[in-house]
């Protein structure tokens, strides 16, 4: 089932008995599906117009439009005032008025009017119009003070939110802290670890050299004294080859 929905707008219009002049109205619009309402009071007098659905079906099929797009639009225009229309409520005889408003379409001005009779009980009408700006102002201070809550609210929750990430950061920096120094400390006892390995190594290697210096001297010696006696054994051979060449060379002279 269709949910009718309600508007009402201010608008300042010429005024029909002083033209330079201009007046407030008041424009409270209920709208259907095919078909709407309107209220409209300017504080002395009301006037009303009902767009029924045959003269709405009618329009709009002038305007080569849909129904609903017809009802559309002209909720648009007399829900909310549009920049750049004219709106105008004309005297059109007996005591009522004409209210009218443009629009573009396609580049092209349009201009949609609807006349509204007389109220036949304008404290009514008016009555209707202030109760429903009432209602209205009460559901949007409502709103506002719900509003001005929730902001609140949310203000105190985004200073704690700030509170415990300060307080996070100063736990992170102190625990970064903590750490490093205990990282430290353990780094620099590997460091004295590995420092004192290494001079026990340095040792060690020192402690392994002079045994094998001591016995690279003592071959080297071997070695030189070995080859004194062999020079002196090689030199009687010598000899001995020599004086058995002699011999032989010798006796064949002898015959």
């Amino acid at each position: 089932m269709y949910s009718p929905t309600h508007t009402c707008l201010k608008l300042e219009v010429p005024n029909t008995t002083e033209p330079e002049q201009t007046e407030s109205i008041f424009v409270k619009g209920t709208w259907f599906a095919s078909r709407f309402h309107l209220s409209i009071t300017n504080g002395l007098n009301a006037w009303i117009c009902n767009g029924l659905e045959d003269d709405v079906r009618e329009r709009s099929s002038q305007w080569d439009q849909p129904v609903s797009e017809y009802i559309e639009l002209a909720e648009r225009y007399l829900g909310f005032q549009q920049p750049g229309s004219v709106y105008g409520f004309s005297d059109a005889g007996n005591g009522d008025r004409r209210l009218s408003w443009t629009f573009h379409k396609e580049g092209t001005k349009l201009e949609w009017r609807w006349k509204c009779q007389l109220s036949p009980n304008r404290k009514e009408t008016t009555a209707g119009i202030l109760d429903f700006l009432m209602d209205a102002n009460i559901r949007l201070s409502e709103e506002v003070v719900s509003k001005a809550q929730s902001c609140e609210k949310l203000k105190v929750e985004a200073e704690k939110c700030l509170a415990q990430s300060e307080r996070f950061s100063n736990e992170k920096v102190e625990f970064e802290s903590a750490i490093y120094a205990k990282f430290l400390g353990v780094l620099n006892s590997k460091k004295a670890k590995l420092r004192e390995l290494r001079d026990k190594l340095s040792k060690q290697e020192s402690s392994r050299k002079l045994p094998e210096e001591e016995e690279e001297e003592s071959t080297d010696k071997t070695e030189i004294y070995g080859s004194d006696d062999e020079k002196s054994e090689e030199e009687p051979a010598k000899n001995l080859i020599g004086t058995s060449k002699n011999v032989s060379a010798s006796r064949p002279r002898g015959r």
